[in-house]
């Protein structure tokens, strides 16, 4: 079965609803995972998306914060959630689609703006986030399952404007990438989009501090799609949907897509 999977901090599902319509109408993603909801579940207007189709959901949310939810037109099977770090936030959803795909939606913690955990408790908060991720894949090793989300990382070299620049700024920090990357190793977890999209820059958030920020440029790939390596070798056609950072009143993160046929 092939099925077309999009992520997507969308920075209030309610405020956004018309772009994620937008989004439905004109790119069609089968699977469809937001982040940063910033509503309670019964007040994330399904009935908006379900008249596009989409009318399957699995979620998690509270008010005025976080949230993640994954619409989709196929039947989705709710299988959990992990509170990591133990925040109380709504972070983390996962669901089981019809062919046995799991699929997890995280929303890893930004970590405010001082890399230094003892002067900076969100930053604090975030390694000991990815630290349980990490600790979670190595007790149960996930399998027929893809990971997506804002993981508030840019990992490679390639993934921010300019590397050096960037070496002491939270998303891009080696403490942090060194955090992600065992998460990664834990469940043996293969970069879907790297795999797709192997060289040159990549970015899917661009700061609102930008006045132009298309020309400048500065961008960070902060939003990730992960697969077990018994399905990633299925994906394909990885792409940035950019064009979306420029809708009126958008989101500043840009969805992502990837292809699985399993």
């Amino acid at each position: 079965m092939a099925f077309t999977l999009a992520t997507w901090n969308i920075n209030s599902v309610r405020l956004r609803a018309g772009l994620v319509e937008t989004l439905l109408t004109q790119e069609a993603p089968d699977v469809l995972c937001l982040q940063e909801c910033k509503s309670p579940v019964d007040q994330i207007p399904l009935e908006r998306f379900a008249a596009l189709g989409y009318g399957h959901m699995v979620a998690r949310g509270q008010k005025g914060y976080n949230g993640v939810a994954i619409l989709s037109k196929l039947p989705l099977e709710d299988v959990g959630d992990r509170d990591f770090a133990g925040l109380g936030h709504s972070r983390h959803v996962a669901a089981r689609l019809e062919n046995g795909v799991v699929v997890h939606n995280f929303y890893v913690p930004a970590g405010g703006d001082e890399p230094n955990r003892e002067k900076n408790e969100k930053f604090g908060q975030k390694l000991d986030y990815l630290s349980e991720m990490r600790d979670w894949f190595h007790e149960d090793r996930p399998e027929k399952a893809i990971l997506v989300g804002d993981l508030n990382i840019a990992p490679r070299e390639d993934d921010v404007w300019d590397h050096k620049k960037l070496l002491k700024i939270v998303s891009h920090t080696p403490v942090e990438v060194e955090a992600l990357n065992a998460a990664m190793e834990a469940g043996a977890w293969v970069d879907v989009t790297r795999q797709d999209i192997t060289e040159g820059k990549l970015y899917s958030w661009w700061s609102y501090r930008a006045k132009d920020w298309s020309a400048a440029d500065k961008g960070r790939r902060l939003d990730h799609i992960w697969a077990t390596p018994d399905i990633s070798s299925s994906a394909y056609g990885s792409r940035i949907l950019r064009d979306a950072r420029g809708w009126e009143k958008p989101s500043d993160h840009a969805p992502v897509f990837a292809t699985f046929d399993v």
